[in-house]
């Protein structure tokens, strides 16, 4: 177990790092003023509007960095940090999530895998760890017995979630790919504004690629716990 809180405690620190490095990304460049002066929300109804997609609403949402956009009521959900802003950070964020929805329109096909899996990663990932230290209770380490085929269970539910984390990396580089193209080929931010817009999205990315290592590297552990042991 000390391996496991090690792994844990190195996959959290990281996470940390990166994840405050992002707040600071975006702090900075909350003060970077956009030079046409349109707001997040005014951003990502123009970029909807330019993309032929009209069955989109564009809604203000509680809470730091919760920006995200809903397929199954169709809206793009900006926080108070960005709906109203007018900085590089708040296009940057505005666009991503138009970006997603773009996706959605266009049937883009990791979106399409991303969103069969919530179901099934909604129900499996809370409860894989428990089915996993289950499984090893009943004598997965002795690789016999019902204990084992618990544990095998719990691990093919991890690996549902691992796999989950790493189809969301391209739905997330393709949406800011699109913001950033857009961003660029309409003229909305300038040269220095487009720099700062282009930087906080690879720093939110960064989250997403850091929660992926630490699902695979999470698995492959106690991968081995469980399978290590049926020799």
């Amino acid at each position: 177990m000390m391996g496991y809180y090690i792994l844990i405690g190195a996959i959290a620190l990281v996470s940390w790092l990166v994840s405050s490095k992002l707040k600071s990304k975006f702090k900075h460049y909350s003060q970077v003023h956009l030079q046409n002066g349109m707001s997040g929300a005014e951003i990502a109804e123009k970029m909807l509007a330019d993309h032929g997609i009209r069955d989109v609403k564009v809604v203000s949402t509680g809470g730091m960095l919760t920006d995200h956009y809903n397929p199954s009521n169709k809206t793009v959900n900006l926080s108070e940090g960005v709906y109203s802003q007018r900085n590089a950070a708040a296009a940057a964020v505005a666009a991503h999530e138009v970006g997603h929805a773009v996706q959605h329109a266009q049937a883009y096909q990791w979106l399409t895998m991303r969103s069969k899996l919530v179901p099934v990663v909604q129900v499996t990932s809370g409860m894989s760890m428990w089915v996993v230290f289950g499984g090893l209770m009943l004598g997965a380490a002795a690789g016999v017995g019902l204990g084992y085929w618990v544990a095998v269970a719990g691990l093919v539910m991890m690996a549902m979630a691992t796999l989950f984390s790493f189809i969301t990396l391209p739905v997330e580089y393709d949406a800011s790919n699109r913001a950033l193209a857009w961003l660029k080929s309409k003229n909305i931010v300038t040269q220095q504004e487009y720099k700062g817009s282009e930087d906080a999205l690879k720093w939110a990315a960064r989250t997403y690629l850091v929660a992926a290592i630490g699902s695979l590297a999470t698995l492959v552990y106690w991968g081995m716990q469980v399978l290590g042991g049926r020799d």
